[in-house]
């Protein structure tokens, strides 16, 4: 009977030590991994880069497939410059030692010399993913580029979950203090050049899981910055300025007149066109059309002076 009592206290002290010692381990790798993947990747002030949407629940696949595309495009037009990006390995004009050459294999094999064009960014938005794009990629022309061959090749559909691009030239901090900062860096080269040129512009934001800044503030704001001189027109404006803010982080680029014809960068709409008058068209007419009756061939100053300031937002 004692010897029983014992074998049995003996294993259930065994057991006790073996499961709090699993416990430890399951309970903190897992997070302080997890911590650092996620702040290693966020977006960040003066990144720029592409935002898509597409249906809920396939974030990941839409990833997947647009990662692969954003690589193919990236070789065909950027392949030159790439390949012809300067190597440290190839200043040295004295031939190596082979202790020196099997150190610089070695460094190649763990750290890949290839430059990383894109970077997808997690993030804690349904229906949202996000790209950070580094040079020689230039968001706006890049995109364009996508969607042109797109519409010239409709037949051929390339993605499956992906729907509307925004490419994004400058990205910040969703604060009234860094939309100024933003904007004065985007529209410069646009509405600021010398000798001055009268450009026609509408601005479109899109405001989506934030509640510090509101549409018709960021209008008025990035009006302002475009200054005086220019034409607010929304049916036949030169350009558009394009405001993304999800979250925390903002960001702007501005586009030239074929984003109406290139469906506004949606490649599911430029595969697979929604029938005229159907819901996307109607609920678009509803949003567009006090806008036009309030702003059209208004100045900067007239457009912002208003409290009926209307929003372009894409519902699609």
């Amino acid at each position: 009977m004692e010897s029983g009592v014992k074998r049995k206290a003996s294993g259930d002290g065994a057991g006790g030590n073996v499961k709090r010692a699993k416990t430890k381990k399951q309970w903190r790798v897992p997070k302080k991994n997890d911590r650092g993947a996620v702040q290693a990747k966020a977006i960040q002030p003066g990144d720029s880069g592409i935002w898509a949407t597409c249906n809920k629940g396939r974030e990941g696949k839409c990833v997947g497939e647009l990662r692969d595309l954003f690589t193919e495009y990236a070789e065909l037009l950027y392949g030159d410059a790439l390949a012809n990006e300067p190597n440290e390995d190839d200043a040295e004009d004295e031939p190596a030692d082979i202790e020196s050459e099997i150190r610089a294999e070695i460094a190649g094999i763990r750290k890949p010399s290839g430059v990383q064009l894109f970077t997808s960014v997690r993030l804690d938005v349904q229906c949202v993913v996000f790209f950070k794009t580094q040079a020689p990629v230039e968001p706006v022309s890049f995109v364009k580029r996508i969607c042109e061959d797109a519409m010239n090749h409709s037949a051929r559909k390339r993605t499956r979950f992906a729907k509307r691009l925004s490419p994004m030239t400058l990205m910040g901090r969703a604060t009234v203090e860094s939309l100024d900062k933003v904007a004065e860096e985007v529209l410069a080269p646009h509405f600021h050049q010398e000798p001055f040129q009268r450009r026609k512009f509408a601005i479109r934001p899109t405001l989506r899981n934030h509640n510090i800044l509101t549409r018709d503030g960021v209008i008025k704001q990035v009006a302002s910055v475009v200054g005086p001189g220019h034409e607010v027109d929304l049916r036949n404006y030169e350009l558009l300025v394009v405001v993304e803010i999800y979250q925390n982080v903002c960001g702007m680029s501005v586009v030239d007149d074929s984003f109406e014809r290139l469906k506004r960068f949606n490649l599911a709409e430029i595969f697979d066109p929604t029938p005229k008058g159907g819901i996307t068209e109607a609920k678009g007419a509803t949003i567009t059309r006090p806008f036009q009756e309030v702003t059209e061939g208004a100045t900067p100053e007239q457009a912002t002076a208003g409290e009926h300031m209307p929003s372009t937002m894409d519902l699609t």
